[in-house]
């Protein structure tokens, strides 16, 4: 399996001209699967305060069934990227859309912790492809210089179900109570199946591309459409690589955050700040808005220093450096008297987050051939899923002993290790795509320029293109 160099990475063309925008149209239906998918999984966390209180329920029960449904999505996120290389996106996110609708609706019927574990476990499982299967997609259809903002488009769905979940699903559990916003919100995740089976085919066999279209993709292509390696010989490629090693570290060492801040922030609101679950509806949405901003500063600042003739990956590399520094702001929320001050400063958390969030998930289909591209994502989203479990059981132990401070804490410090990471590990591909070394303290962001010209150099003379 190879990877490219990153000058070869860097010799996209622009877009120029008219040509057909039906990758767009394909990219905002993810970006709707995002937050179909977030809305059915923020069910339970915005309705936590009032089944808690019902059920009687403690900090580590609530933890419990949260952690219940990272089990499975975890698992799901390896596995269901291996399915979806296998037998591709069109019918394998129809099914796990479905899946997880029919879950959610499920859940209505729960009235026990091991009733909300299973139905949550059970969601799990379906929501777990959304993120493998739209990164497969992006690599299928987007060229290099378009692929960040196309990630972030898909990714903002996550704030914007989010900040939709936090102020529909309590209207609707005040409205004809917490069962049927279950049940709301999955028929809502039936309709996108509709909408998916209707817009999306591969690329080599859409019905309605155009020629223009499809030149634009395949000369914007950086990457193998497929790996050299078959069988055990690709997963013992990717063990060896320390790419892998670095897209996984880096989002173990973020997702934990973004989980803690979409299960525990209504509860934290409920509990430290005394809000009614009608108050968590007028202000919990405001968080997911900063994060979705932050999916799209991410993704637009890359590109404009792509555009501007920086390399990619060093590109993406500046944007986690930067994007990290702001998530260090979720440490004082959890001491400021001030709750609109303390909301502010989740909100400047969540911005960054979502910023190098954005990166995280773009890596995959900068390095690795399209047909692994769902594996390497849903490695890393398997290795985060379990980091993400394990923190959120954790804060579940903490709150009940101590309080939300511990737990704030590290959550602002997390990303610091996460981008000491990507900088290490992160490496273009060396000549003849050997896998990458690590990288030495001066490489971080300077790749070597008599190396980079002889990996142009070589396709160059033999009239290939990338």
């Amino acid at each position: 399996m190879s990877e490219l160099p990153e000058a070869v990475i860097d010799r996209v063309p622009q877009t120029t001209g008219r040509v057909g925008r039906l990758r767009w149209w394909i990219v905002w239906t993810l970006f709707f699967s995002t937050v179909t998918n977030y809305i059915s999984r923020q069910s339970f966390s915005v309705l936590s305060p009032l089944i808690t209180s019902q059920f009687h329920l403690s900090h580590t029960d609530l933890s419990r069934i949260l952690g219940a449904f990272q089990i499975s999505y975890a698992i799901t996120w390896l596995a269901g990227g291996i399915f979806l290389d296998a037998v591709g996106t069109r019918v394998g996110l129809a099914v796990a859309a479905a899946w997880w609708s029919v879950m959610n609706m499920l859940t209505g019927l729960a009235s026990s912790v091991a009733g909300f574990a299973f139905f949550r476990f059970m969601l799990g499982i379906g929501e777990g492809f959304n993120w493998p299967g739209a990164s497969k997609t992006v690599a299928e259809w987007f060229p290099r210089q378009e692929r960040g903002l196309a990630v972030a488009i898909f990714d903002s769905g996550s704030s914007v179900g989010g900040a939709l979940a936090a102020i529909i699903i309590p209207l609707i559990a005040l409205a004809a109570g917490w069962r049927w916003a279950f049940i709301v919100a999955g028929l809502l995740g039936l309709v996108w199946v509709v909408l998916w089976l209707f817009v999306y085919h591969p690329l080599d066999r859409h019905p309605r591309v155009t020629a223009e279209e499809v030149a634009l993709i395949n000369a914007g292509r950086d990457a193998a459409l497929t790996s050299a390696q078959r069988g055990i010989g690709r997963w013992l490629h990717l063990a060896g690589n320390p790419n892998v090693w670095g897209i996984v570290l880096g989002r173990s060492l973020t997702d934990p955050i973004w989980w803690f801040y979409v299960f525990w922030l209504p509860q934290y609101l409920s509990d430290a700040r005394g809000f009614s679950l009608k108050r968590i509806a007028l202000f919990a949405w405001i968080p997911f808005v900063a994060a979705d901003i932050g999916n799209f500063t991410g993704g637009l600042i890359s590109g404009y220093l792509i555009r501007r003739g920086m390399p990619v990956i060093r590109a993406r590399k500046w944007v986690c450096v930067a994007s990290c520094l702001p998530v260090l702001a979720g440490i004082p929320a959890a001491r400021i008297h001030n709750v609109y001050w303390a909301l502010a400063l989740i909100c400047f958390a969540l911005w960054g987050y979502a910023s190098w969030s954005t990166m995280g998930l773009t890596f995959p289909s900068d390095l690795f051939p399209h047909d692994v591209v769902a594996s390497v994502t849903g490695l890393s989203g398997f290795a985060a899923g379990f980091a993400g479990t394990g923190f959120t059981l954790a804060v579940g132990v903490i709150v009940d002993r101590f309080s939300y401070r511990p737990a704030f804490l590290a959550a602002g410090l997390l990303p610091l290790f996460a981008t000491a990471a990507v900088l290490l590990l992160i490496r273009p591909a060396r000549a003849h795509g050997n896998p990458p070394s690590m990288a030495s303290p001066s490489e971080l962001f300077l790749p070597d320029q008599t190396q980079r010209s002889a990996h142009v150099s070589q396709p160059e003379r033999e009239g290939k293109h990338p």
